[in-house]
Formats: C-alpha cells, structure tokens, sequence
C-alpha cells in the first residue's frame, strides 16, 4: 500500500510539472539565480580574503555543492514535512489521523508541486567545482557522495521533522523555522572553523549542518581540521548522524501526536 501510493504521488507531481511547464521553468531560473549569487558572495569574499582559515574559494565551492546535494535531495523527497504547520492551523492534519496509513507518510506524500529542478542543479554543479577543485575521483569517492547527500538530506530531513512537531504544542512556529534556516543558508556555506567556539558547537553537534558539508569536504580534500581539531575520517560518519537525528525527531514526532488536539478549524 505504501509503495503504491508513493507511486502516485510522484506520478501526481510529474503531470502537474508537465502540466505547469512555464512555472517549472520559471521556479528553476529562479533556484539557479539563488544559488548563484550564494556562490558569488563567496567568490567575492575569497577575493578579499583568498583563504579563509586554510580553505580557498574552489575548496568551499566544493563544500558548498556537498551541502547541494543533501539540500536539494531533500526538497526533492521531503520538502512537504515543513507545511505540517500548515496542515495544524488549518485543521487539514486531523485528516491523516483518521486514514490507515502513517501521519508522517501522509504528510510526506501531500500532493504539490515538487519541482526536481534543485537536485538536477546540485548534481550539475558538484561535477563541476569536483572538476575545478581537482578531487581525486575514484571508487571511494563515488560511493561516498551518494551517502553524503543521503545523510544531508536525512539531517534537514531530521532538523525540520522536530520543528513541525513543535506546532502540536504552539501551532505557530514560523519564526522558529525561519530563524534554523537561516542558520543553515548563510553558516553552512563556509567552513565552521572559522567561527567561534559557541558556533561550531550549534553547527557541529546540535544543529550538525556542518555534517552535510564541511566534515565530508575536509575528508574528500584530505585536509587537517581544525574547528576541533577532529580526525578528518569524522566525515565518514554523515550517513549515521542523519539516521540517528531522523530516529530522535521520529521520536518526538509520536510524542507530539499523543499530545495533540487539533485547532478546532
């Protein structure tokens, strides 16, 4: 039953793409503009700065594309988890509850149009600065990106599960997302050795973003790190950090939905 309507779901979302050509088109230009000024401001930054604490401007765009991969992974299969909220302060939540599949696949599989277009230019990007920053690709590497992007996606995938949670109790909690992801987009895009001590704790431990792309760069890149002074082989372990923030926020999930009573809509 599961499989069969995941199937329909991602045929829902092909139609409508091929239906709504103009805005498919339209939404992609505007992620290439997006991620292309984020790669302009660090084109520019490293101009003024031509390393930033050992890394150089081809090396965080390499860092920038690994974090690419997750992100766009995840938008790509998990984006719908971050309307939750919606779907509590409409009353459209209680929906699932009555229906015998799981709440959190329901609301995974909600019907939208879920462009591919942020993956496609993660993938298109990422062999490009792999080329630029001249990587050595071999078996390892091609084995090990995939499970990078996987882990990425599973740690947004995490963060953002245990923030629509929170609207059980508080409904609103638009701030709350705006504020974690705004953390990521802006942090996330340069090596968190370069903030301070209380920074790299968020970004590596609490909030691990840094799991997504700086770890699995410094290892790829063979690099020494030093935002804690960490064995590089620390990357490896991305694929575990997602799995295991999925499995707390899961957690929290089923706790939220004993607590929950609906909105009265």
């Amino acid at each position: 039953m599961y499989l069969a309507t995941y199937i329909q779901y991602w045929r829902i979302n092909l139609l409508t793409m091929l239906e709504y050509r103009a805005n498919f088109l339209m939404w992609f230009g505007f992620t290439i503009i997006y991620h292309a000024t984020a790669v302009i401001a660090l084109w520019v930054t490293l101009n003024t700065f031509p390393s930033l604490n050992g890394w150089d401007f081809r090396e965080t765009a390499f860092m920038y594309g690994l974090w690419m991969l997750g992100h766009g992974l995840h938008n790509t299969i998990f984006f719908t988890v971050g309307a939750v909220p919606e779907f509590v302060r409409e009353g459209r939540f209680d929906r699932f509850l009555i229906r015998p599949l799981d709440p959190l696949f329901q609301a995974l599989t909600v019907p939208q149009q879920i462009w591919p277009d942020e993956l496609l230019l993660a993938i298109a990007y990422f062999c490009v600065v792999t080329a630029a920053v001249r990587v050595h690709v071999d078996l390892t590497f091609v084995l090990y990106v995939p499970l990078v992007a996987l882990g990425g996606a599973l740690i947004d995938l995490g963060i953002n599960l245990a923030i629509a949670t929170a609207s059980f109790w508080f409904i609103r909690i638009d701030t709350l997302r705006w504020v974690v992801m705004s953390l990521e987009q802006e942090f996330s895009r340069y090596p968190i050795s370069i903030y301070g001590r209380g920074v790299r704790i968020v970004l590596a431990f609490i909030l691990p973003f840094a799991f997504m792309n700086y770890f699995p760069a410094t290892f790829l890149l063979h690099k020494t790190e030093t935002g804690f002074n960490l064995n590089p082989a620390v990357g490896l372990l991305t694929p575990f950090v997602g799995a295991l923030w999925v499995a707390v926020a899961y957690v929290f999930w089923r706790t939220g939905l004993t607590k929950y009573q609906g909105t009265g809509s």
